[in-house]
């Protein structure tokens, strides 16, 4: 491993990591409105029956999609390799929730929302690969 890449990484990466850690801390958020009665009541009806209707295993899932993919933002902002192992974990969280939205909702509005983030995990894979493999983080 070179230090010297590590320490001279292009713009393009914190512009990449922090356009994808804002999006997973909004993700973060969504999660605790979604666990607020109160803001849960601002949803649409399509969002606010997925929510109240969805199973505890998809919740959880959510859970690890979200905060898995704002600590992998994270281990990537302070150039750590293992970035890549917590964005695979969060696509693996997207994946199963999807499978259930996907199951009980036919809201193109929802549809496209989990299609955005099964595209982001996917590419925060790719991304964190591609970094480490060139020499740019640890």
């Amino acid at each position: 491993m070179n230090n010297k890449n590590v320490d001279r990484v292009h713009w393009s990466f914190w512009v990449i990591s922090i356009v994808a850690l804002i999006w997973n801390v909004m993700g973060c958020i969504n999660y605790f409105m979604q666990m607020n009665p109160d803001a849960l009541a601002g949803y649409s009806e399509a969002a606010r029956s997925l929510v109240e209707g969805r199973p505890v295993w998809a919740t959880g899932a959510f859970a690890v999609a979200v905060f898995g993919g704002a600590l992998g933002c994270l281990l990537l902002l302070i150039k750590m390799s293992a970035a890549y192992y917590v964005f695979i974990a969060s696509f693996l969280g997207v994946v199963v929730t999807d499978i259930h939205t996907f199951g009980v909702t036919d809201s193109k509005e929802i549809w496209v929302g989990s299609l955005m983030s099964l595209v982001v995990a996917v590419f925060l894979i790719w991304y964190s690969k591609r970094v480490k493999r060139k020499g740019l983080i640890n």
